[in-house]
């Protein structure tokens, strides 16, 4: 995990990798721990989806090789997942037949995320395709509307209780 010198806010952690189904499971383990360490467990599952999809497009359609890396960059109110390849083609969300057993990935992470594109590398030395999650804001503490210094009496306990009750 490095800091990203143009925010100090920001966090990130890269990885290098070739993109085999044995590898993918790997990152998606990876990539849960560090979201686990950063406490965002909120967005491990989407995260872990949709860089699973990424990959999976790695897998399948990158030429000449699989050799692709990834990229977490944790911002104060947004994660982004990147995966850059060396296949300058850009991916397109398809249009899915209802009995098709592939090309729904993109829809997948479309579907998951806060927001994906695709950005071309200099040269023609690849890609990168993306993806924002947002961050979770702070869970509220709950506070009390009223205490009272006195003591509760007993009845009166029964009674809030018996209301509280029938309510739920």
């Amino acid at each position: 995990m490095q800091s990203d010198q143009t925010d100090p806010a920001a966090r990130e952690c890269a990885l290098e990798l070739e993109a085999h189904p044995y590898r993918i499971q790997q990152i998606r383990r990876i990539v849960s721990a560090q979201l686990r360490y950063w406490r965002l467990e909120p967005l491990v599952d989407a995260a872990s989806t949709g860089i699973s999809e990424l990959l999976a497009n790695v897998h399948r359609h990158a030429r000449p090789d699989k050799r692709c890396s990834v990229k977490l960059t944790l911002l104060p109110d947004r994660l982004t997942v990147a995966v850059a390849d060396s296949d300058p083609r850009l991916p397109h969300v398809q249009p899915m037949e209802p009995t098709a057993t592939t090309g729904r990935g993109l829809a997948m992470v479309e579907a998951l995320c806060d927001g994906w594109g695709t950005d071309l590398l200099p040269d023609d030395d690849g890609k990168v395709v993306w993806f924002v999650l947002r961050r979770p804001g702070p869970v509220p503490t709950l506070v009390p509307l009223r205490t009272t210094s006195t003591p509760v009496e007993e009845p009166a306990l029964r009674e809030r209780l018996a209301v509280a009750a029938s309510v739920a």
